[in-house]
């Protein structure tokens, strides 16, 4: 059903061979048959993976599951099309970066990040789809499995990526990454809700960068 044309299909042709993995993908096309409208759209549920080559990965930013309102999933978590209202917990990505980057960046005029993702930042959702106007409605279909397992092949065949795990959710998976290897920045996460309590101004974005140019590796132009 799906292609992963790069370097992920030699690192994921084991787990694309299992049982549950078929499981997620017969159970996507009877919520298709049953007329159930899927977010991203097929061609773009790899989405990260196709921009963001493993071997290159300098970043990973972990999200829950894909927005669930016509036209903004992309396959990338956080990120929209560029004509669809920004989310505020993407406002606030931004006014993070604004407050401890001071750049001259054309940012705002865009939300759509996949400049990031070329600049090999891995913008992973731990949960592929979902259904329309149903938040985390694909849950438990076993996409996090095989996300689990796209950290965990990180962690063990790559050394300084930096992991960026906003909120709980995303901080439950720092147990699958090698803290000797890798630097995990750790705050609440972006929305509007939560992010006063740590997000903002936590330097994150900074930090990851500075870590980038000790190891030698470019910054991010975030």
């Amino acid at each position: 059903m799906f292609q992963i044309n790069n370097s992920w299909e030699n690192i994921l042709k084991q787990e694309l061979s299992k049982k549950y993995y078929k499981i997620i993908i017969d159970f996507l096309e009877t919520e298709k048959k049953a007329w159930k409208i899927i977010y991203p759209e097929e061609k773009n549920i790899f989405r990260a993976l196709e921009l963001t080559d493993f071997n290159d990965i300098k970043i990973v930013i972990l999200g829950q599951d894909p927005y669930h309102q016509e036209w903004q999933a992309q396959g990338l978590s956080f990120s929209v099309p560029d004509w669809v209202k920004i989310p505020p917990s993407l406002r606030n990505i931004y006014k993070e970066i604004d407050s401890c980057i001071w750049v001259n960046s054309k940012r705002w005029e865009s939300w759509n990040l996949e400049d990031w993702a070329k600049q090999w930042v891995l913008l992973l959702n731990a949960i592929l789809t979902v259904v329309d106007s149903k938040p985390a409605s694909h849950s438990k279909i076993g996409w996090e499995r095989f996300t689990d397992e796209i950290i965990t092949q990180i962690s063990s065949k790559r050394e300084n990526v930096v992991f960026l795990l906003w909120w709980s959710f995303a901080k439950s998976k720092a147990k699958l990454i090698d803290w000797n290897k890798h630097l995990i920045l750790e705050t609440s996460h972006p929305s509007p809700l939560w992010s006063y309590r740590w997000f903002l101004w936590s330097k994150c974005f900074l930090e990851a960068n500075k870590f980038l140019e000790n190891k030698w590796y470019s910054k991010i132009k975030w």
